[in-house]
């Protein structure tokens, strides 16, 4: 296979992956203006504008670049060359898109540290390619589409190791700084809202798990309506109905109390002399790992120490 032949099939390979990676009924459509449809993957295919990610992973990276020559112009910036772009060719604006090796889930029973890291990706190369920060990310220029001029560009799928090397991400090492409402940034900074609301809320009459959901995902609604690009209505949904049924579990009248007198100790500390405080006052391991992000078995080595 001579040099010209690898790269078609590099080519072939990614858009190949993209249609087999289509979640089962994705969101779809030939004019914006028009609204969106939901119909399988493979009807969905034919359309302009197609959905690229479900409610629960995230495959492909994907950034809004609304400029004449925002195909190319990402090796000008000093970003990592893009799996697919797909250019507009009546305006230059194009998708970069950016295949995982791994998926990222989103979902909110996902362990929060790689979430976070993938987010603090997400917004980094958001920022080298200068893309649209008011890009929902729910649907993309479809680029099995013949209407687009496709490129592909890396053939290897990269992992979150690989595309950090290419950027900064000092601005996000601070877990107690918010990070921008953008991308899995948004999945991020709703769920950290939403369970430290939870936490609080819960202890206004112990409601009945039906009432109790119901006031999580209207809770959830509001959170959501306040980003500037918000989340798709089923991952706002998969988000509070995880964290209402976590607080109605864990989180009784007697074990609150232990918690929140633990929260006013929390001030100043490590994340292990907080998981220590934590342990002590009674909280399960679940809890500490839900409240501080840590694996389950850094929380066992805490609590050998209590």
């Amino acid at each position: 296979m001579n040099l010209k032949q690898s790269y078609h099939a590099g080519a072939v390979a990614q858009l190949d992956l993209f249609r087999d990676r289509l979640p089962a009924k994705p969101y779809h459509t030939d004019d914006l203006s028009a609204g969106l449809q939901v119909r399988s993957a493979e009807r969905a295919a034919l359309a302009r504008y197609i959905q690229p990610n479900g409610p629960t992973h995230r495959f492909w990276l994907v950034y809004d670049i609304d400029r004449p020559g925002a195909a190319i112009d990402w090796s000008d910036r000093g970003a990592p060359p893009p799996s697919i772009t797909a250019k507009n060719p009546e305006n230059g604006h194009a998708h970069l898109i950016y295949g995982l090796k791994t998926s990222v889930r989103t979902a909110p029973d996902a362990k929060s540290a790689p979430l976070r890291y993938a987010a603090a990706v997400d917004c980094a190369l958001q920022r080298v390619l200068g893309a649209d920060l008011g890009y929902s990310g729910l649907i993309c220029k479809n680029p099995l589409h013949p209407h687009w001029q496709v490129t592909t560009w890396e053939p290897r799928l990269y992992t979150l190791a690989d595309l950090d090397s290419w950027l900064d991400l000092e601005p996000a090492q601070d877990r107690r700084k918010r990070l921008l409402d953008y991308g899995l940034g948004r999945n991020c900074n709703l769920f950290e809202q939403l369970r430290l609301w939870a936490y609080k809320a819960i202890r206004q009459g112990w409601p009945d798990f039906g009432q109790w959901q119901a006031a999580v995902e209207q809770r959830a609604l509001m959170y959501n309506a306040g980003f500037a690009a918000p989340l798709d209505l089923q991952e706002v949904t998969h988000v509070a109905r995880s964290v209402a049924k976590w607080t109605h579990q864990h989180l009784d009248a007697s074990s609150f109390s232990a918690w929140q007198a633990a929260q006013g100790a929390k001030k100043g500390k490590t994340l292990r002399e907080q998981g220590k405080v934590l342990l002590a006052a009674g909280a399960t391991v679940e809890a500490v790992m839900q409240t501080l992000g840590v694996s389950r078995k850094t929380v066992f080595n805490w609590k050998r120490l209590v």
